[in-house]
């Protein structure tokens, strides 16, 4: 039975993906963070295109920065944002 994590979109990804957030199934072994975006990416050519164009794109898990190799479990919650600028 296949579980869920949420994914969360913000700055610039929110805007060109025209959401903030969606519900993914995961297996309950979980999968890493680089599966999950090759999953999302390729069931929404939106969201393909537009982490495509976030080269330096950052990942936080639970509210804390990750890697794209941390093992997601069902109940994560996964931000993508770009990097972030200061000023």
């Amino acid at each position: 039975m296949a579980e869920q994590v949420t994914v969360l979109f913000f700055a610039a990804l929110r805007e060109q993906i025209g959401r903030e957030s969606l519900s993914v199934s995961i297996a309950p072994g979980g999968l890493s963070v680089r599966a999950l975006r090759a999953q999302i990416e390729g069931a929404n050519p939106a969201i393909a295109q537009a982490l495509a164009e976030q080269p330096r794109l950052r990942v936080a898990v639970n509210q804390t920065l990750s890697t794209f190799e941390h093992m997601l479990k069902p109940g994560d919650e996964v931000a993508f944002f770009p990097p972030m600028t200061g000023g």
